[in-house]
């Protein structure tokens, strides 16, 4: 199922296509080939909670600490990636400088709540998975910001942040959520009452601090590394 949205750009050509599908067949894909797992949560714009979108993640484990995320605005063929996620446990996390840890967010809120879940995927087995999730801390950014209704990604990438108390989430994006996959959000957050959070707490810098955080572009001077141009390979 297409997801609608227009792109602007001629249509592919065939022979665009043939030659995709000929260097599908010789190439290597092993980074995407990783890709295990769909979660499905909301993010809004680090520096307004009022600006909420839908996320897919397509993520991969690096190991049992680590896993890393390409974020897109649907799960549909045509999707837009829109973003990418880091999600690190919390002994990674407490290893983080002081200044680096703002940009991080906790997922203990979006799990309890039942607001971030993997679709299709049976309860029990759900639960299992989104019990690590709930004790990590992720680090978002989007570059395509899909609710201006922008046909390209324009401007700086946005540090985006999830959902840490009750009233955050759009009663509208909500609903229209739980109807088309046929979740209860409420019902899923009282089975997983007994999911605990990190081990020592949310760090009280974590979620930017309480405070609101924004992308910003500044002219620097551009400094050489020597006289003679190097190229990394």
């Amino acid at each position: 199922m297409a997801t609608g949205v227009s792109i602007p750009g001629e249509p592919t050509q065939t022979s665009t296509a043939l030659t995709n599908t000929a260097a599908s067949a010789i190439q290597s894909f092993a980074p995407i080939n990783k890709i295990h797992q769909h979660l499905w949560a909301f993010h809004f714009y680090a520096h307004d909670t009022t600006r909420q979108v839908v996320a897919h993640h397509f993520c991969s484990h690096q190991n049992e600490d680590m896993r890393q995320c390409l974020i897109y605005d649907s799960p549909e063929a045509d999707a837009r990636l829109i973003g990418v996620e880091y999600l690190i446990s919390e002994n990674l996390f407490q290893a983080l400088p002081d200044t680096e840890k703002p940009l991080w967010h906790s997922h203990d809120y979006e799990v309890k709540s039942g607001s971030l879940f993997l679709p299709g995927v049976p309860g029990p087995l759900q639960r299992q998975e989104l019990d690590k999730v709930c004790k990590t801390y992720g680090k978002t950014f989007h570059f395509w910001q899909i609710d201006k209704g922008d046909e390209l990604p324009l401007g700086l990438p946005q540090l985006m942040m999830a959902l840490t108390r009750d009233g955050q989430l759009d009663t509208n994006i909500a609903q229209d959520v739980e109807k088309r996959f046929g979740v209860s959000f409420e019902k899923e957050r009282e089975n997983r009452a007994y999911m605990k959070g990190p081990e020592h707490g949310i760090h009280p810098l974590a979620n930017g601090r309480g405070k609101g955080l924004r992308t910003k572009f500044r002219e620097t001077d551009c400094k050489p590394v020597d006289s003679v141009p190097r190229v990394f390979v």
